[in-house]
């Protein structure tokens, strides 16, 4: 609002999503063992001391809900699909047909890992920036010349330093823990 003045408001879409079948029962699994060691953890030493605990049974649970194949448990390796995933698949393709300039962004590395070899499948064309990436103006050329319509960014690596100002659409496949943080990877 204050830098660019001439941008029409932005509008956001919050899409919820149900986990169905296995996915959803390895996340009452997984929720269920947390809660037990989170209690037992916050009575041994005390909330202010558990934060770790908690946190780790947060990511968890996000984990699950983005794609089971992030978390590191066998049970996990036995549920073949991801509900997010899945539903990406569907709306990325008719965005790109619109003629949309889309920007993903996730906080899991990994869970950009999974989601190239389905938009190589779909023969979805895309670039991506993640922390560890060297030539980082060559994706941004790419991106911003109309070459690919797709940009896929950790969003660390794009919270800052960025400007992508060919994009109109923006997806944040995970949430970040810090609102602040995806605002500005949103806005930049």
């Amino acid at each position: 609002d204050l830098v660019a003045r001439e941008l029409p408001p932005k509008t956001e879409i919050v899409l919820p999503l149900d986990l169905a079948g296995p996915q959803r029962d390895l996340y009452e699994t997984v929720r269920l063992a947390m809660h037990d060691k989170v209690r037992q953890e916050i009575a041994a030493k005390g909330f202010a001391r558990s934060r770790i605990v908690i946190l780790d049974a947060l990511l968890k649970l996000r984990q699950v809900c983005c794609d089971p194949r992030l978390v590191k448990l066998a049970a996990a390796r036995k549920v073949g699909n991801s509900a997010k995933l899945e539903h990406l698949m569907q709306i990325v393709p008719s965005l790109i047909e619109e003629g949309r300039r889309i920007l993903l962004f996730s906080q899991f590395t990994s869970m950009l890992d999974l989601i190239e070899p389905e938009l190589t499948r779909a023969g979805i064309e895309f670039v991506e920036i993640r922390g560890d990436t060297r030539d980082r103006a060559l994706p941004v050329k790419r991106f911003q010349s109309g070459a690919v319509p797709l940009f896929l960014i950790s969003l660390r690596a794009g919270g800052t330093g960025l400007n992508l100002t060919a994009a109109d659409t923006v997806i944040h496949y995970d949430p970040w823990w810090n609102p602040a943080v995806e605002d500005q990877a949103t806005d930049r």
